[in-house]
């Protein structure tokens, strides 16, 4: 991982990620993404890590892929089909990752979150902005519809909503993003990394494993129809059930006492 792209601060069990191109909006570059494919890679392996902010340096949270990189794809032979194609499952692969990450992962937008950097706080599984970011899903406004921002946009916001950003190129404001689910709240600018990281801090402080296995259900049962689903997540529950340190929890709420986790 390139500290000049992409920075990382462990503060206690939270993990602060700064995408750090603040001359490009910190578009996502071939560099961005494999940063950001190693950082994730990294945070599942890291069991000192029980949650993570997602951020972005300079004036902005993310402009998207980086087009001047995408032009160039084209002076291939083929005029950059394989590198478009390359591109763009690269980009969902680690849109991918991050539900699929044990840590809860809080994007902490400001100034601009369009295209794939729109795309990336739908990703996240929790969004706490700055108040006055815009968020667009613009690409249709130079031609090029955003058809894979579209798939995390339209599992966060209601359909026609999500269609009405996509054919028109519109941005939309924090209040509307918050009214909409794409984002859980919006602060003023100058509180903006304190409440991510408190809301980080407070998900770090719950029992690791079960925000891990209860992350996990909650991304399975949402694609099962939901009879299915409350079977899955009743076997969820008594696995969950079972653990010493559940046990514990239960008992010390009982008990009017601070839980010991052994973790």
């Amino acid at each position: 991982m390139s500290e000049e792209i992409l920075l990382r601060e462990d503060r206690g069990a939270v993990a602060v990620l700064t995408m750090n191109r603040p001359g490009a909006l910190n578009a996502l570059s071939d560099a961005m993404l494999a940063a950001l494919k190693t950082a994730f890679a990294a945070l599942e392996e890291d069991r000192g890590i029980r949650a993570v902010v997602l951020k972005g340096a300079g004036k902005a949270f993310c402009a998207g892929h980086d087009l001047k990189e995408m032009q160039a794809g084209r002076q291939a032979e083929d005029a950059g089909r394989a590198y478009f194609a390359d591109l763009f499952a690269r980009c969902s692969e680690v849109m991918l990752m991050i539900p699929k990450l044990p840590q809860p992962v809080i994007a902490a937008p400001h100034g601009i979150a369009t295209a794939a950097g729109c795309q990336l706080v739908a990703s996240c599984d929790l969004a706490v902005a700055a108040e006055g970011t815009r968020f667009g899903v613009n690409g249709v406004n130079i031609g090029l519809f955003c058809s894979t921002p579209m798939v995390a946009l339209s599992r966060n916001v209601q359909r026609k909503q999500a269609f009405e950003m996509l054919t028109t190129g519109a941005f939309i404001d924090t209040a509307k993003a918050e009214a909409m689910g794409l984002i859980n709240r919006a602060v003023p600018h100058e509180e903006l990394d304190t409440a991510a990281i408190e809301l980080a801090q407070t998900i770090a402080g719950k029992l690791g494993a079960a925000v891990k296995i209860g992350k996990q259900a909650f991304y399975d049962q949402i694609e099962m129809p939901v009879a299915e689903a409350y079977a899955h997540t009743a076997g969820v529950m008594v696995e969950n059930m079972l653990w010493r340190d559940t046990d514990e929890g239960i008992s010390a709420f009982i008990e009017k006492r601070k839980p010991d986790w052994q973790g």
